[in-house]
């Protein structure tokens, strides 16, 4: 294992995760470098290579709403580009990373509940417990609503085995 892998298996570990979490940690950090394994983690438009098409991850919590990023305010991260509305934003994001990104990756939380991998679309969105969820679906998005906590659970438990479904 590289010395960078270990820093980031050792920074995430810090911040108190849960086993679940720390394995997924695991999983991320030891994953193979390139264009596959980013993009199968982050919801990533496979025209542009941005990620959640280009909206920027820290307008849903400063603005209340989606709004598409600028491309001369980008980032990369995670192996994909996000683009944010202003510097600011940017700047939040690289501090915190963890806090913006969507959970899942963008994924649609209720899918990956039934152990599937279906792309949010970025303007079907919610924040639940501070963090940012996107859907394949209103109807999707109606039924995270109405139980949050148990849509979050179930998907946290079948994340993993999710996530093996995309690695090639």
């Amino acid at each position: 294992m590289t010395t960078l892998r270990r820093q980031r298996i050792g920074l995430l570990a810090s911040r108190g995760l849960g086993p679940l979490g720390l394995i997924l940690c695991l999983v991320m950090a030891l994953a193979p470098h390139g264009r596959a394994e980013v993009t199968e983690r982050v919801v990533t438009d496979p025209r542009t290579g941005l990620a959640i098409s280009g909206f920027d991850p820290v307008a849903y919590f400063t603005d209340g709403k989606p709004s598409l990023g600028k491309a001369d305010f980008e980032y990369r991260a995670e192996g994909v580009v996000w683009r944010f509305r202003n510097d600011a934003n940017r700047a939040a994001f690289a501090g915190a990373i963890h806090v913006y990104r969507p959970r899942f990756g963008g994924y649609d939380p209720v899918a990956v509940g039934r152990g599937v991998a279906t792309a949010g679309h970025p303007e079907i969105w919610a924040i639940s417990g501070a963090r940012l969820y996107l859907f394949y679906d209103e109807q999707a998005r109606t039924a995270f609503l109405r139980n949050p906590d148990d849509v979050i659970r179930i998907a946290d438990q079948r994340w993993v085995e999710v996530l093996g479904t995309l690695v090639p």
